[in-house]
């Protein structure tokens, strides 16, 4: 009998040390994903009013004029597109509307940076399209004006119709949801389809629309190949001007502040688009079928154009460009240096993926099984770093990084004559480190989403058979967690590939992958050795676009 009350105190006393444990290790590893931001806080107090005074008179207003314009054009682009297209596919039927409602994501696939190039080669002087004006009409230079594909409006352009299917899969998601009830009644008084639109679907949607918006514009932010080949001075820009041409560390951590105010003020309109908005659905009827109306004669061939223009422009002519010239210059590319940049950026991929799904288990369950607050806001500010340019990441990174590896080789000289060199800053682990703060984000929302769909009462019965809460975690939840986790390492993998501006700064010497390889040729103007790699880019990309679209058409069908 006193052997059985030992055992239940034991075991008692090791599952609140467990849960202790568990507490203290996700405190602990959040803090660690929060130091590349806490990192420039800290450098951005160090003011230097040298620098400051210099990039005052100089560019600090021009990278904040570019950086605001484009955030403009860039949210007017995909506002206008993502939400049309997706009112259009969803509420109305007209030619080839089923593949529509799967090509307009397509050109998610594409990193922003590559469709610039490939217009770039289309539209610059020496291009085709104007190659071929002056053989036409036997123009010369001075003869005709043609766009400057190198601009401002054409970084907008660029990135507009790139980046437009996140307004598009929130809103038609979003529209997939309406109560039936809601947009007949509206039709019932009198309201005609645009009526329903304005009245009904796009204040309900609204918030989804908002949070589209917020990634794109966020995603905009941390482009750097497009705005640099287009040389447009944004805020990016400035800070790897700043950092490595002045070599002012501190200036550039304060420009990154400047960008972080500029992230959190888009996350804050975020958050109070959402605020009192309270749109319920009508239960019985909230599934039923949409209210389908047939557009037909002109109004349909408008709206088989108005979803054919973004597919055009964001997916079909950049990868016709870009199969053209990796036809023309495949032998010059297809080298074994290429084959190692591709192992190099799969095996990148693949461990900063399996980082990011075992941190957003630890993190995702943990977060499910305190009942601690302070721990539910670290994990939920860890998350905060998708919204963080990669360029402000790679700083936050080398600071605490470069820090430990110069402490340590002065220690190691000091005492014992020898050198440690680059442990952490100079190898793949500050790569693989920025990929899990930036992109922690898509596994542990993800998780967390999965782990929502999980009734408590499966834990408590699964723990009252004497199983431990790292046996549920193993026993019961990974099981039905694998959809959840699948998608995720997915969605982390794509958007590792496409990285730039973190792996551009980050990756140690003589280590190239697909994004830098792509980058590198472009910068010199070799547009056509740039083309396997980004077409490569590109076809690993439409993986999770296939997925998304699938889930999204799916929703509806899945819930009647």
């Amino acid at each position: 009998m006193r052997s059985d009350i030992i055992f239940r105190r034991l075991k008692v006393k090791n599952i609140l040390i467990s849960d202790k444990f568990w507490s203290i290790s996700s405190a602990v590893l959040c803090l660690v994903l929060m130091m590349p931001l806490l990192s420039v806080i800290y450098l951005a107090i160090e003011f230097n009013w040298d620098i400051w005074h210099h990039l005052i008179k100089t560019s600090l207003f021009h990278y904040f004029q570019a950086t605001g314009l484009l955030l403009v054009g860039v949210a007017f682009i995909v506002f206008f597109i993502g939400v049309g297209t997706a009112w259009l596919v969803t509420m109305h039927d007209f030619p080839l509307k089923s593949s529509f409602e799967w090509f307009l994501i397509f050109p998610l696939a594409f990193p922003s940076y590559v469709v610039a190039y490939a217009y770039t080669d289309l539209l610059e002087f020496s291009g085709f399209i104007q190659s071929s004006l002056r053989s036409f009409f036997d123009w010369g230079v001075g003869d005709y004006w043609f766009p400057e594909i190198r601009s401002l409006t054409g970084a907008s352009i660029v990135m507009g119709f790139v980046l437009y299917p996140y307004v598009y899969l929130l809103a038609r998601a979003a529209f997939l949801e309406h109560s039936v009830s809601a947009l007949e009644a509206n039709r019932v008084l009198g309201g005609g389809p645009i009526d329903t639109f304005v009245r009904v679907a796009l204040p309900s949607a609204r918030p989804a629309i908002i949070v589209g918006m917020s990634l794109a514009l966020m995603e905009t932010m941390n482009d750097y190949g497009t705005v640099d080949f287009f040389a447009v001075p944004t805020l990016t820009v400035g800070l790897i001007d700043v950092w490595l041409g002045m070599n002012s560390l501190s200036g550039a951590a304060q420009i990154a502040s400047l960008t972080l105010s500029i992230v959190l003020i888009i996350l804050i309109i975020e958050q109070m688009s959402r605020a009192n908005q309270r749109f319920y659905q009508q239960g019985s009827t909230r599934f039923s079928k949409l209210p389908i109306v047939r557009l037909k004669g002109f109004k349909g061939y408008f709206a088989l154009v108005y979803c054919a223009v973004p597919v055009l422009i964001g997916f079909i002519i950049p990868l016709i460009i870009l199969a053209r010239l990796s036809f023309l210059y495949f032998s010059k590319t297809w080298t074994d240096d290429f084959l190692g940049q591709i192992g190099n950026s799969i095996l990148l991929s693949s461990v900063a993926a399996l980082f990011v799904i075992l941190i957003s288990l630890f993190l995702g369950y943990g977060k499910r099984l305190t009942q601690n607050q302070a721990i539910k806001i670290l994990i939920s500010i860890a998350k905060f770093g998708y919204g963080i340019p990669g360029a402000v990441i790679a700083m936050g990174v080398l600071i605490p990084f470069a820090y430990f590896d110069n402490s340590l080789n002065d220690l190691l000289v000091n005492y014992f004559g020898i050198s440690s060199g680059l442990i952490l800053s100079g190898s793949i682990m500050a790569i693989l480190f920025a990929y899990v703060v930036r992109f922690l984000f898509l596994g542990l929302g993800q998780i967390e989403s999965s782990l929502e769909k999980i009734s408590p009462t499966m834990d408590m019965a699964f723990r009252s058979l004497g199983n431990t809460k790292y046996e549920t975690l193993l026993k019961l939840h990974l099981p039905m967690l694998k959809g959840g986790i699948l998608v995720a390492g997915i969605l982390v993998f794509v958007d590792c590939m496409k990285e730039l501006p973190a792996t551009l700064i980050l990756r140690p010497f003589n280590f190239d992958t697909l994004a830098i390889n792509v980058y590198q040729y472009a910068s010199d103007e070799m547009l056509g050795e740039a083309a396997t790699g980004s077409l490569i880019i590109v076809t690993i990309g439409l993986l999770p676009v296939v997925i998304l679209s699938k889930l999204i058409t799916d929703s509806r069908k899945l819930s009647r």
